[in-house]
């Protein structure tokens, strides 16, 4: 039997995610599938569940277990250039094999922020991105040394303190280690680091 693929398994936990929003269960129906995930998703299955996060585990879970990629694709448009790269999905998890998609995509990643940051202010993230330490250019390629990948972002309701006119920001975070619920939790052998670019002088 057919197995879900990474695209389902986002719709299924996003789904599922606004229905505990909302303080709704959701009853999943698929046509195609596994028993391991199915015999979850009817109605008395999902009742059994007291929050979401009990049933993100659950996708997590079936990922380990058949292999699953948690890897999803984006295009990131910033000023004139447009990137394609790969990005572990904040709901999913990474699979042992995504380490080594990201750390190929790594180079490019890192070019097209050396490349789209020149002008701009630096600063490193610290204390879960509340505060926020100055930094120069140069110091990015000390930084990046070992990182084991690399991916961006644009902020959205940042907490850095903006000084850009135009608003236009990215942050770079770097990885070691495998990015297992990275969003969510810090596991043991898994580190990060965010660098937050700001344009300051509102030049494009």
């Amino acid at each position: 039997m057919k197995g879900y693929t990474t695209e389902q398994l986002v719709e299924i936990v996003i789904k599922e995610q606004s229905a505990c929003l909302k303080g709704d269960r959701l009853n999943l129906h698929m046509e195609v599938g596994s028993p391991f995930i199915d015999r979850f998703i009817s109605t008395e299955g999902m009742q059994q569940f007291a929050a979401y996060q009990d049933f993100r585990r659950l996708i997590h879970d079936y990922q380990r277990q058949h292999q699953v990629s948690g890897i999803v694709w984006h295009t990131m448009s910033f000023r004139t250039t447009d990137l394609h790269y790969p990005q572990i999905h904040d709901q999913l998890i990474a699979i042992d094999g995504d380490l080594e998609i990201l750390y190929r995509a790594k180079s490019r990643v890192l070019d097209f922020w050396y490349q789209s940051t020149q002008d701009m202010e630096l600063s490193l993230l610290i204390d879960h991105g509340k505060q926020y330490r100055l930094i120069h250019h140069e110091d990015v390629h000390a930084i990046v040394q070992g990182s084991d990948w690399a991916t961006l972002f644009k902020p959205e309701n940042s907490n850095y303190p903006s000084r850009s006119r135009s608003g236009l920001e990215l942050i770079l975070q770097l990885g070691w280690g495998l990015p297992k619920e990275w969003s969510h939790c810090h596991g043991s052998g898994f580190r990060n680091e965010l660098l937050h670019a700001v344009e300051i002088h509102g030049n494009s």
